[in-house]
């Protein structure tokens, strides 16, 4: 797998694709990303496994979000939050203050809502397929 594979000049958000909360943050993304930045694939896909075995990044690491920007680098749990959060732009900077905080406390806080969010939120039995509208922004 290589990164012209993908498409030229998106960023790549792997998530988990069971996860109701990942959804939910997915759907999200699609409708403030108003400059057509984001790329989606499901972390159990296919694509979305061989993206985390090109990247060789621990499975440890990848609860439930990595964004991935071909030939820059990628960036994982409370990292790719923010990361996002600056494309979006507008008032989603507000957000931008948890910067004050330590990595290591966002990636905390990031790993005890990772950890609950099936419980809290639910979970799919298996991945669903987007609707035509926005079908485009999905990766296989």
């Amino acid at each position: 797998m290589y990164d012209s594979t993908l498409p030229n000049g998106k960023k790549i958000i792997l998530f988990d694709g069971v996860c109701n909360l990942c959804d939910s943050s997915v759907n999200f993304i699609i409708k403030h990303d108003k400059k057509d930045t984001f790329r989606f694939v499901s972390l159990q896909s296919d694509l979305g496994k061989k993206i985390i075995t090109y990247l060789v990044i621990d499975n440890i690491k990848i609860d439930s979000i990595v964004l991935y920007d071909p030939g820059k680098g990628y960036y994982f749990k409370s990292q790719a939050i923010l990361k996002i959060i600056n494309v979006l732009g507008g008032w989603f900077l507000l957000f931008k203050i948890a910067n004050i905080l330590p990595k290591y406390i966002l990636d905390l806080i990031y790993d005890y809502v990772a950890l609950n969010r099936y419980k809290w939120f639910g979970k799919k039995e298996s991945c669903i397929l987007p609707n035509p509208e926005i079908r485009v922004k999905f990766l296989n």
